[in-house]
């Protein structure tokens, strides 16, 4: 929140079993940060708060997708975590 009381971004989150782990996976559906608070470590921060509730709830793993071409969310996500050779398919 910022001064007056605006939120500065949000975090969803999923958990959910897992095929491959006794413990549940944490899915970051999404992630978004106002205009105005973008640069500031919002986005940082909440994947970090992400990062503690998985630890919490002891996940097995905390995730999520983004757009290839979302080059200013992939600056910090290749920061906090790891990219993986996964490609998603859908119908």
């Amino acid at each position: 929140m910022d001064p007056a009381g605006s939120a500065l971004g949000l975090a969803h989150v999923v958990f959910h079993p897992s095929t491959w782990s006794t413990t549940d996976y944490c899915y970051l559906e999404d992630l978004a940060v106002a205009p105005a608070a973008r640069g500031r470590g919002v986005g940082t921060a909440l994947i970090e708060a992400v990062y503690a509730l998985a630890d919490e709830r002891d996940a097995g793993r905390v995730y999520w997708h983004t757009q290839e071409y979302n080059a200013p969310a992939r600056a910090i996500y290749d920061q906090i975590a790891r990219r993986t050779s996964f490609i998603k398919y859908q119908r």
